[in-house]
């Protein structure tokens, strides 16, 4: 993805608070702080601006894999010179969408939190790309690879986490009758696995949560419950990361543990079965 340098349009500076306690220390675009002085309104136009470059936009996919990532790296998966990641580096920053650290030469940057991961995915979700002609084998690929499987920034996304949570709700585990709910079953079976699901005590975040799937259509866990999953199922070595990107692979011992523990057949993520 290409996109020209960070532009200077509103947003710049614009302080957004991305934990809904304050306001942005900038002005609209254009002036003003919008209908009625309604606080809302500028911030509202300072976080679209933010997002409404290609260059920004493609680091916040990016960076929903939870990884801190430098500038140059970046700029590679960008596709722009290192000035220019730089200036778009430091609009989202100052916006309050990333989060930065230096380490000796280097400046790192991760998303600012769980929410603005929720933001960012739920945009992903709503501007699904439509079917398109893949530009090659190894975009095809990676596109594939994605599509079954992979991270969305700390929980499961993919055929392989709307397959799991799926097969949580027939199993009793999770209820999607008034939104998600984890169920009495559901909170043991997770603990049973190791989860911790007390979360920080500071913590506003649900302890499940549906996150509508840009590539399935179909919602997947998030929340606690969907981040300790995660981390499982990595840890425990049912799946495992692959490329330089988000997606992830079902092991031999994933597709073993699934099916026994939720009775996920192989051919529900994609994979042949064997015989």
């Amino acid at each position: 993805m290409r996109a020209t340098s960070a532009d200077t349009d509103a947003g710049g500076g614009g302080g957004f608070d991305t934990s809904g306690s304050g306001g942005a220390s900038g002005g609209a675009p254009g002036g003003g702080s919008g209908a009625g002085g309604d606080r809302t309104v500028p911030r509202l136009a300072a976080l679209a601006a933010l997002l409404a470059d290609g260059t920004r936009a493609a680091v916040c996919l990016a960076l929903l894999d939870q990884r801190a990532w430098t500038n140059g790296e970046l700029a590679r998966h960008c596709e722009v010179a290192p000035s220019t990641i730089s200036e778009h580096l430091t609009r989202l920053v100052d916006g309050g969408l990333l989060v930065q650290e230096r380490r000796g030469r280097h400046r790192y940057v991760r998303l600012a939190g769980a929410g603005v991961a929720r933001l960012v995915e739920d945009l992903a979700a709503y501007a699904a790309p439509s079917p398109a002609r893949p530009s090659g084998l190894r975009s095809h690929t990676a596109g594939e690879a994605m599509a079954r499987g992979r991270t969305c920034y700390d929980h499961l996304a993919g055929r392989l986490g709307v397959v799991i949570t799926e097969a949580m709700t027939t199993a009793g585990l999770l209820r999607q009758d008034n939104g998600f709910a984890l169920t009495d079953a559901g909170g043991d079976w997770l603990r049973d696995l190791g989860a911790d699901l007390t979360g920080a005590p500071s913590s506003r975040r649900p302890l499940a949560r549906s996150c509508l799937d840009w590539t399935e259509r179909r919602p997947h866990l998030a929340g606690t419950a969907g981040a300790e999953l995660c981390r499982l199922t990595l840890e425990r070595g049912w799946a495992t990361r692959i490329g330089t990107r988000r997606a992830v692979k079902v092991t031999p011992l994933g597709l073993a543990e699934l099916e026994r523990r939720l009775g996920v057949r192989p051919e529900q993520l994609g994979v042949p079965a064997e015989g």
